[in-house]
């Protein structure tokens, strides 16, 4: 199989020193790009800057913004059979950026935010036969929050990741995951390390696929 899996987060400029970013490491989506690879899929990793080295074996693809992920996306959609995405991609960014380093003495009291459009729903309409696994990074209302991102982003399977716990989740090496699926099921598995979430992702997807 052909997986493009995605990994960790976005940064949207304010100027060319300041951003706004999250809190993803990357560790679920690399984690996820070497359990495919394991499995001996082919594997590309579009990824936002993190300090993780890339997996061997791998098609390592670079992104910085949020409109970078899309495009990077968009342009490779086709060619896969399962699309993960484990990424952080930013909820908003500046409005306006400034080209040149914004003075402190200068600077207004207020950011103008826009929202950043939501990849999976753009992407929607080129899933086809592919498979879709979405991620949703929630503190409270794990669940509910999961199942409706899962219709809403017309995924197979979303990942739901309890971040409100201080030994899972971003930054992490292990998570607590509740895998809810466009058929009605629900599994919770127990805090494990990513490389073990992956797997169990891993094999979802190729059980799917077949």
């Amino acid at each position: 199989m052909n997986f493009l899996v995605t990994a960790g987060p976005t940064r949207e400029w304010i100027d060319p020193i300041r951003f706004i970013t999250n809190r993803s490491s990357g560790k679920m989506g690399y984690a996820l790009a070497r359990a495919a690879r394991a499995r001996r899929h082919e594997v590309v990793l579009v990824s936002g800057p993190v300090t993780l080295p890339a997996p061997t074996g791998v098609d390592f693809v670079p992104i910085v913004t949020a409109a970078d992920l899309l495009a990077a996306l968009e342009s490779r959609v086709a060619a896969c059979d399962a699309l993960i995405m484990a990424a952080a991609p930013a909820d908003w960014r500046p409005r306006d950026i400034s080209p040149r380093k914004l003075k402190k003495c200068a600077m207004s009291m207020t950011l103008d935010l826009v929202p950043v459009p939501d990849i999976l729903v753009r992407l929607a309409g080129r899933k086809g036969s592919r498979v879709f696994v979405g991620f949703a990074a929630e503190d409270r209302d794990l669940e509910a929050e999961a199942r409706r991102k899962l219709v809403e982003k017309h995924l197979d399977l979303i990942v739901a990741n309890d971040v409100g716990r201080p030994d899972s989740g971003f930054e992490s090496d292990a998570n607590q995951v509740v895998l809810l699926d466009a058929a009605g099921n629900t599994e919770a598995l127990p805090l494990l390390s990513k490389d073990e979430v992956a797997a169990r992702v891993v094999a979802w997807v190729e059980a799917r696929a077949h």
